[in-house]
């Protein structure tokens, strides 16, 4: 994605002044890039998984009794250990599984299109969430051009609608359709393609050819495949692992944290929460008491939300005070040509309130590395006065979270006044 960005970056300068000639990209080279950062990160993990007398086994496991595991590795050899991460895998839907289908490279999850195995002309995205709009992204930069697929009314469902309008305007050349409210039916391989049926909401039929089908539907807990009735831990219906504050499940020694336990699957939700199950364990007081979690799209620009959104406010009748800073007023921003975005806070309009901050969400370049001030702000229960009285280094991206809090509180000069 960091590469992609880039490649796009790089295309906008002639109006700056500064050309360059037309990219040529080095599959192998790449992914060869890609596999060294994902080493060196695997490699640090192991290190200190080292330093700590942590052993790393490699294999398929499934429990054996409520104390142990038993892992068969890829040689075939087996061995009885006492802990478990079992996580969750990408959904593969049921057509795209067919004899002729299955072992077909042309069809993907999102970690076989990591694989970067080729550069197809036409791709199809099915599946509008984060996971399938980012991998279209890179393989848009690298030629393809776009379908996507989506079965509910809009993409990048949880984000609010303002936030990806502005990534859908920005993102608009590289698609050639948008089907929403669309059912994916059917698929067959054939010599120029995968040929894939469609089917609208309201009965409309079409078709497409494609070089790569994505899978990105989602992902499913691995709770069914790891034995768990052998253990005496109960799993629920959709394969999630129910458990309490302390990640205990229904064995009070056994504990179970990640995707597993439930949603969102984010890796920094999983940290937290084996945090806690590790301390616990340790005989340590500890609990999981987040009031929030961040989502990131990492796509360009960057979509960023936590806490409540502006959708979840109105559905549920929350009163909320909006104070929302263009980027077109950012310094930085338009330095960067990069001033498409905005921030958004959002704050307790309720008389108990408080005026305290609820949710935010950002949109446009590095929305990732600024959403955790957001939401470090509603952890600490921090109003407008708090957050826009804050001094942020000027001219940054950053900033335009305390000029956020300004517009809210009304006391905002870099933009015209409010009308009051």
């Amino acid at each position: 994605l960091h590469v992609a960005a880039v490649m796009d970056e790089v295309s906008h300068f002639d109006a700056l002044g500064v050309s360059f000639g037309r990219p040529q990209v080095d599959l192998g080279k790449l992914l060869a890039h890609k596999n060294k950062v994902v080493g060196k990160l695997t490699g640090g993990l192991a290190a200190m998984a080292k330093m700590r007398k942590v052993t790393v086994v490699t294999g398929v496991g499934e429990f054996a009794d409520p104390h142990h595991l038993k892992v068969i590795a890829a040689d075939g050899k087996a061995q009885t250990i006492r802990f478990i991460a079992a996580g969750s895998e990408a959904v593969k839907l049921p057509f795209l599984q067919t004899a002729t289908l299955k072992d077909d490279p042309r069809i993907v999850t999102s970690t076989g299109a990591l694989e970067l195995r080729q550069q197809p002309k036409k791709m199809l995205v099915i599946g509008g969430g984060i996971i399938g709009l980012e991998m279209g992204t890179v393989y848009s930069t690298l030629g393809a051009r776009l379908d996507v697929v989506e079965m509910l009314d809009g993409l990048m469902q949880g984000a609010d609608r303002d936030l990806v309008k502005v990534w859908q305007k920005m993102n608009a050349k590289r698609f050639d359709k948008l089907m929403l409210k669309t059912k994916t039916v059917g698929a067959e391989a054939t010599k120029d393609g995968i040929r894939v049926q469609f089917e609208g909401l309201d009965g409309s039929k079409s078709e497409g050819v494609y070089d790569l089908v994505l899978q990105a539907v989602g992902r499913t807990p691995n709770g069914r495949k790891i034995g768990a009735d052998k253990a005496g831990v109960i799993v629920g219906e959709r394969g999630f692992i129910p458990v309490d504050i302390q990640m205990r499940t229904n064995v009070p020694h056994i504990f179970a944290i990640g995707d597993i336990v439930g949603q969102p699957m984010l890796a920094h939700k999983a940290v937290h929460e084996a945090h806690v199950a590790a301390e616990v364990a340790a005989g340590q007081k500890a609990a999981f008491d987040a009031r929030v979690i961040p989502s990131v799209a990492y796509t360009d620009p960057e979509v960023a939300w936590v806490g409540l959104t502006e959708d979840e406010a109105k559905a549920k009748g929350i009163k909320v005070e909006k104070g929302l800073f263009p980027w077109t007023a950012s310094g930085r921003a338009i330095a960067n040509g990069r001033d498409e975005g905005f921030t958004k806070l959002l704050f307790d309009a309720s008389p108990e309130g408080h005026h305290r901050i609820l949710g935010g969400g950002i949109v446009g370049t590095h929305a990732g590395d600024m959403i955790g001030e957001v939401a470090l702000a509603i952890e600490m229960g921090a109003d407008a006065v708090d957050i826009g009285k804050t001094i942020h280094p000027h001219p940054t991206l950053g900033e335009s979270i305390g000029m956020a809090a300004e517009v809210a509180h009304g006391s905002c000069t870099d933009l015209p006044p409010a009308r009051r």
